[in-house]
């Protein structure tokens, strides 16, 4: 059983997509961008400080999902630059507890909205999914 997972703590989605989609224990996160969820606007600063928002729209989504950052198998790192490698893995190790996720990065032509970084990510949640209630048949 697929469900949608979603919050106002995190941007809601400029497209066709969820936030998030739970199946099972298993958290399947979209990319985030550094949208300030209040305003929807992309946050100021340079690429650290939009690692730092796009980080904490994931952490929003996880724990909406039941889940947190420390449950997180892997990611995606999507750059427009990886000349900024040092600053987003410096960020993102303040994020993430040992051991860290998995991880894959990789340079973009260009994000959505002229971000400078994209996150996504896959994790377990801590809540077992619902059961399903199985009605008797007919007697």
């Amino acid at each position: 059983m697929k469900i949608a997972v979603s919050t106002p703590a995190a941007p809601a989605a400029i497209g066709p997509y969820s936030q998030a989609i739970r199946v099972g224990s298993w958290l399947f996160l979209s990319g985030q961008i550094p949208l300030d969820p209040a305003t929807g606007e992309l946050v100021r600063g340079d690429v650290s400080a939009q690692t730092e928002r796009v980080l904490q729209n994931l952490s929003a989504v996880l724990m909406t999902g039941h889940s947190d950052l420390s449950r997180v198998v892997r990611t995606t790192v999507y750059l427009v630059d990886l000349a900024h490698f040092a600053s987003v893995n410096e960020v993102y190790g303040r994020f993430f507890p040992a051991p860290c996720p998995a991880r894959s990065t990789v340079q973009v032509a260009a994000l959505p909205r002229g971000a400078q970084v994209e996150i996504d990510a896959i994790a377990l949640s801590l809540r077992k999914p619902p059961r399903r209630k199985v009605r008797p048949g007919p007697r």
